[in-house]
Parts: structure tokens; sequence; C-alpha cells
């Protein structure tokens, strides 16, 4: 894979995680379980929001055929969106979105500060950037975690379902490919296989303080990052580029 391709790829990739994760997010407002909490979801969305388009913008720089951030977020189909399969579940109950979010921004966290150090500049400015904010939503995260998890009979046991039920799409966010490989060794890229062992000790030592176990899954689910999707990803891309799909060109 040319350089440049697995440049502009990588970046659309983390463009995409971060859209999927702030519209999945923006869909809980007016529905938090208290005032605090909707601010702070809201918050968040914004935050994902805001490094989507900085993301689309520097893969649309990198390309150079004259798309924007609107064309990345709304003029694609189902199958070009590259973000991984725990981003795009459902928010269920609040304990399924907490589980959901600590799970993966245990990992991006992680991520980011890893590209910080790579060898694209633009791409390093915005990890500096977006690590900053990933720290106060991991710190939140995993607050919740411990609070909910060592809550409780129901609370505990609730978040122990959620916790079994998507344990199953965290391999997915360090199942190298050829991409990022690529991106490795030709941007100085993160090694998602030390992330990864770094990520289990983290969330392993979060679930031990929550007296939550670690799930016993060993078969991971996989394909979002080459475009196969879960069934809920049509409905959810449907909603968000509804009013650019009814009019194409609009200016808000």
């Amino acid at each position: 894979m040319d350089k440049h391709e697995a440049l502009f790829r990588y970046v659309l990739r983390l463009g995409d995680n971060a859209l999927i994760t702030g519209q999945r997010l923006a869909e809980l407002v007016t529905g938090a379980p208290e005032l605090e909490e909707e601010l702070a979801i809201a918050n968040f969305s914004l935050d994902y929001i805001g490094q989507a388009r900085l993301f689309y913008s520097c893969a649309g720089e990198l390309e150079g055929a004259g798309r924007v951030e609107d064309d990345f977020a709304f003029l694609r189909d189902e199958r070009e969106f590259e973000n991984v399969l725990l981003v795009e579940q459902p928010n269920g109950h609040f304990g399924d979105t907490i589980v959901r979010q600590f799970l993966f921004e245990s990992f991006y966290a992680l991520q980011l500060d890893a590209l910080t150090h790579c060898s694209a500049p633009r791409l390093a400015e915005i990890a500096v950037r977006a690590e900053k904010e990933l720290q106060y939503h991991l710190r939140h995260a995993s607050q919740w975690m411990l609070r909910l998890g060592d809550g409780t009979d129901e609370s505990h046991a609730r978040m122990q379902d959620s916790l079994n039920k998507l344990w199953r799409y965290s391999g997915e966010m360090s199942a190298a490919d050829e991409l990022d490989e690529t991106f490795r060794r030709e941007w100085q890229g993160p090694h998602l296989s030390a992330i990864a062992s770094v990520w289990k000790d983290n969330v392993a030592a979060v679930l031990k303080r929550a007296t939550l176990e670690v799930p016993a899954v060993q078969w991971m689910d996989s394909g979002g990052r080459s475009g196969r999707h879960s069934e809920q990803f049509g409905y959810l891309i449907a909603e968000m580029q509804y009013m650019q799909r009814a009019w194409p060109g609009a200016q808000w």
C-alpha cells in the first residue's frame, strides 16, 4: 500500500470512529439520568464531532480531490465507513453506554498518545488536541464504572451484563491490518499489539476496583474497519445523513 494512501485512509478511519461515537452520544441528549450527566454527554458528543471535523478536514487535504468534511460525513454509503463495530453499538440502558465508552476510550486515549509522536505533523497536532479531551472523557467513564459496578446488586448485575455483551467488540480495535502496518512502518504510527497489552492491564485494573469480572469471551467480532457493519449502523447513518440526502448541497 502506498504510504500517502495509508495516511489518508488512517486519518479517515479516525474521523469515522469520532463521528459515529459523537452521533451515538448525541442520541442521549434529553435522555440522561441526571442534569449534570445531560450536560456532560452533550459536551462529549460535541468533542467527538469536533475531532471528526479535524480528521475529515485533514483527510480532504491529503486526498486533494475537493472533498470536505460534509462529504465524508454525509455523502458516503455504509460500506465506505471504516469505524470499529464497538462505537456503533446502540446506547441501550445507561450501563451499556458507559461500558461502550469505557472500553473504547481506554484504547483511544492510548492510540492518541502514540499518534502525538507520529511523523505526520498535521495528524500529530490533531492528536495532541484530542488527547486532552479524551483524558477527561476516560476519567468520567471510569468513575461511572466504579460507581455502578461497585454499587447496588442490580447496578452491578447490569454492568456485568453490559460488559459481557460488548466485550466481543473490543478485539477489533487492536487487530492490525495492512493499513495499520503500513502506517506504522511509514509514519511511525502506533504499534497496536503494544497498545493492546497496556489497554488490557488498564481495563483489568478498573474492573477489579469495580468488582466486575473480565469476560471469558474468546471469539472477537470484527468487520467494521473493512466496511462490514452491524444492522444498527444502517439506521444510525440514515438518521444522521437524512437532511443532506434529502436536500443535497443545502446551505444551513
